[in-house]
């Protein structure tokens, strides 16, 4: 398959993101998930085979599992007709919802910015938690930890109360229930996947009257996963983005543009890690 890391449609382009390009497609919107690999806000060059289709199809698997807890963006994960195949597993037509301003982040382990967040004070989120745990530490229940959704720059964690301030006190409650349900459906359906879902982070969008969930549903892009054989060992163990992170943190690199070139056996082993996910998530191989 070809890496496909930028698409130029005959479409009026609304987005190009870190890996997703949007399209107005009528009265709706065309998403195509490139190959395209972003790590601490930055873009890298190279293109990781496969990785667009695996983000547009498992998307596509969480969607169809999950409408029954919320509604969700998608019309159709066909490609339409009289687009480019090479679209094919990799768009998505959906819904032209209105993003809700924050990152619904929900955690059942601790670890990354929430580690390092209960370092300093013992808090995620502004929820207090039990001392003594440890990188890797399941927490008592899992727990909504938003953050802000920022244009430019990185994402900054903010509290449930500030959740309130910027969408009103019931639509808050409503994001962070479902939030936190959808991460147990996909926590329990991953644990028999052989997979630990460590935290996983949602968006939702209001179209109509309603909050539907929107963009892309616990891909490897959005969720951490760990191997649950290596987990039971002690062992964190990531088959998601947080394998390019760790090899990008080995480098003399200051995590600002421009970014480092990526090994080809890097590539292939971060490729193969996003297969390996969605075979075992969906039960199906992509190839």
């Amino acid at each position: 398959m070809e890496t496909i890391t930028r698409t130029d449609l005959d479409l009026p382009l609304i987005h190009r993101g870190k890996v997703r390009d949007v399209y107005s497609f009528g009265e709706n919107i065309l998403m195509v998930a490139t190959d395209r690999v972003s790590a601490f806000d930055v873009v890298f060059n190279e293109g990781v085979p496969y990785k667009g289709t695996v983000l547009n199809s498992l998307s596509a698997f969480w969607f169809k599992k999950t409408e029954e807890i919320i509604d969700n963006h998608m019309v159709t994960a066909e490609i339409p007709e009289g687009l480019p195949p090479y679209l094919s597993g990799r768009s998505m037509v959906v819904k032209k919802a209105d993003p809700l301003k924050i990152e619904a982040v929900v955690r059942g382990y601790l670890t990354g910015s929430g580690w390092k967040d209960y370092q300093k004070d013992g808090k995620v989120g502004g929820v207090q938690l039990p001392e003594g745990l440890r990188n890797g530490s399941k927490l008592p229940e899992p727990i909504f930890s938003p953050s802000t959704k920022a244009e430019h720059g990185h994402d900054q964690n903010i509290t449930f109360e500030e959740v309130k301030e910027m969408l009103g006190h019931e639509a808050a409650a409503y994001v962070r229930d479902k939030a936190i349900e959808l991460y147990g459906f996909g926590h329990e359906h991953l644990s028999k996947c052989g997979f630990v879902l460590a935290d996983t982070k949602f968006e939702f969008g209001v179209f109509g009257e309603e909050i539907i969930l929107i963009d892309e549903c616990m891909t490897p892009d959005s969720s951490r996963y760990w191997d649950k054989t290596e987990y039971d060992k002690g062992k964190l163990v990531s088959s998601d983005k947080q394998y390019l992170r760790d090899y990008l943190e080995t480098l003399d690199w200051n995590k600002t543009p421009p970014p480092p070139p990526i090994p080809k056996e890097v590539i292939g082993n971060l490729s193969n890690k996003y297969l390996d996910a969605y075979a075992r998530i969906t039960g199906h191989k992509l190839i």
